[in-house]
């Protein structure tokens, strides 16, 4: 009978134990998400800002080769990324392709002119740099005019703005959520164990050597606990490079590293302070109160 007593007990203390496990590892896995979100904001960011380019229109008159050496030229600049040639036949091959119709046969001639595609430097994309780099174009003789979208520009660097903001505030509230929950789930871990405590304190046993074995199962927990949202992260992160090659890969170390360095610290920090205040909680509480 004790036999079976025994065994339905350490039977309960694994499952607690598994239980307290997966709901550390599940909290940890949502903020790395999070974590993982907040180191590459700047990196996004980057990402949408250098997809913002501008068209240089080209006057009718400019031979090839002349294009060509201008194309040369604007790579120079220390504000282009890149740079595509569009002659006057795709361009009327392409809005062929939005209208659905054959605008070149119906009007007799192709209307339109040769351009070159300029996407910058992330830096360089906001209203106030595209507009200095306007200005400093139109000393070519070769270049029409020089057309972007003003007001797209201005949207989307006020929306990466609020988006970083909402990010910031948003990590902040959910890294209060982890510790309260991770906190919860060890405290609700220790409780069972209240009667234990009190029983080590009647014979004598100093705080510090209670706190020890119920302090070493906790970060032991906690590790455990980042091992496993690390490993649902690598998952995440593998999934998401196909798509997202240039923001996220499980090749970046350094951003790796710094996001389960991340998850691992506070796993271990949180089931530390949270296991050290839950088993101080009744150390000093008294015996009549334990019951309730």
């Amino acid at each position: 009978m004790a036999s079976k007593e025994a065994k339905i007990t350490k039977r309960r203390l694994r499952s607690s134990y598994m239980t307290s496990v997966v709901s550390i590892a599940m909290v940890l896995f949502l903020l790395g998400v999070l974590g993982l979100l907040a180191l590459n904001a700047q990196r996004i960011s980057e990402y949408v800002k250098e997809n913002i380019g501008f068209s240089i229109i080209l006057k009718e008159q400019v031979k090839e080769v002349e294009i060509i050496r201008l194309q040369k030229i604007l790579d120079t600049k220390q504000y282009v990324k890149s740079t595509n040639y569009v002659t006057k036949e795709e361009a009327a091959k392409e809005l062929k392709q939005e209208l659905g119709e054959d605008f070149v046969d119906f009007l007799g001639y192709n209307p339109l002119l040769a351009s070159i595609d300029v996407h910058l430097h992330a830096q360089y994309a906001n209203p106030k740099g595209i507009a200095e780099i306007k200005e400093d174009l139109q000393q070519y003789e070769e270049i029409k005019e020089v057309f972007y979208q003003k007001s797209l520009v201005e949207l989307i660097n006020q929306n990466i703005q609020k988006i970083g903001l909402i990010i910031l505030i948003f990590s902040g509230f959910l890294f209060l959520i982890a510790i309260t929950l991770i906190h919860n789930t060890i405290r609700l871990s220790i409780y069972s164990k209240r009667f234990v405590i009190n029983t080590m304190q009647l014979v004598g046993a100093p705080w510090g050597f209670i706190r020890r074995p119920f302090i070493f199962r906790g970060v032991l927990h906690g590790i455990y606990g980042s091992i496993i949202a690390m490993g649902l992260l690598s998952g995440v992160i593998y999934l998401l490079q196909d798509e997202f090659s240039n923001i996220i890969s499980l090749q970046d170390v350094e951003i790796v590293s710094m996001l389960f360095g991340g998850v691992l610290l506070i796993g271990i920090l949180i089931s530390w302070i949270s296991t050290y205040i839950a088993v101080n909680k009744y150390l000093k509480i008294n015996p009549d109160r334990l019951y309730y």
